[in-house]
């Protein structure tokens, strides 16, 4: 009778114990792990230079960009242009990506040379991650556009048999400060209609937050051989070539500051105001960019 006791006490035990429902796990209690976020997600495409700071992330994305250009007064007696382009990129893996960089729409408001407007060239190409160090924050991109001489000759496009682009990106993540970088060479196809240069770029931004991610950023761009095409002492930055026959060794540059906003998970609206502070400043005076990154 006492064995059947305590038979009977320990069954009521297992059973009062499965009602109860399961014990907590204590804290010590080993869990699943959560997969780590990678440093790319804090990262941002550049605004400023955005046909030449090509970004060593590969990502997909719709890109919608607006630049208002004030022409500096000592070029033709100054004015302003607007642009508009719509940039896309694929990926086609985690480290090759399709890209189109450069189209759009270009408006001059210049009299000396009769306010033309017209559109821009096409330039398209790939870039392939050749390192992507996700434990050391690095990722170093080598890519290429060729620019398709399609755009109209009113607005200096559609000349020189199409221009190289070849480059390479990287960018060094420090927790959630970035520094990004491209370098890469202009290579024309007629060296006569369109000068070659050597573009660099370096830009630092911070995560603070999705709402604010301020950037401080340098562009410039050097004549390493004159074209014979216009008779100037400067060239066009990175929206025009004009195969000027005095800039041979000028370099022109900009500063920028701005800042994008995570206003979606997927969605980023960047705002950035360049200055040019190297001489001759030639087109360029100042400029804003307004772009929006639409990943998928």
């Amino acid at each position: 009778m006492r064995s059947l006791s305590l038979g009977t006490c320990a069954a009521v035990s297992l059973i009062t114990a499965a009602q109860a429902g399961t014990p907590d796990i204590s804290a010590k209690a080993p869990t699943t792990p959560v997969e780590a976020v990678s440093w790319k997600e804090h990262t941002i495409s550049p605004v400023a230079n955005p046909f030449f700071h090509e970004d060593a992330v590969i990502r997909s994305e719709l890109r919608p960009v607006f630049v208002y250009h004030n022409i500096d007064d000592s070029f033709l007696g100054g004015g302003n242009a607007q642009l508009y382009a719509l940039q896309i990129r694929y990926a086609l893996t985690d480290r090759l990506a399709i890209i189109a960089t450069q189209d759009g729409y270009f408006d001059i408001n210049n009299d000396a040379i009769a306010n033309p407007e017209g559109w821009m060239d096409l330039a398209l190409g790939l870039k392939y991650a050749l390192i992507d160090d996700e434990a050391h924050q690095f990722i170093l991109t080598p890519g290429f556009t060729f620019k398709v001489p399609t755009g109209d000759r009113e607005v200096f496009q559609g000349r020189g048999g199409g221009e190289w682009d070849l480059f390479m990106a990287a960018q060094k993540g420090f927790g959630d400060f970035h520094l990004s970088g491209n370098l890469g060479l202009r290579l024309p196809n007629n060296s006569d209609e369109n000068s070659t240069l050597v573009h660099y770029s370096l830009m630092a931004d911070y995560y603070t937050c999705r709402w604010f991610i301020p950037f401080l950023a340098f562009n410039a761009y050097t004549v390493v051989n004159e074209g014979n095409n216009i008779a100037l002492n400067s060239e066009g930055y990175d929206v025009i070539n004009f195969g000027s026959s005095g800039a041979d060794g000028v370099t022109q540059g900009t500063l920028a500051v701005g800042f994008r906003s995570r206003i979606f998970k997927n969605v980023d609206l960047g705002l950035a105001y360049e200055k040019a502070i190297i001489e001759p400043n030639g087109l360029t005076d100042d400029r804003f960019t307004l772009d929006v990154s639409i990943r998928f």
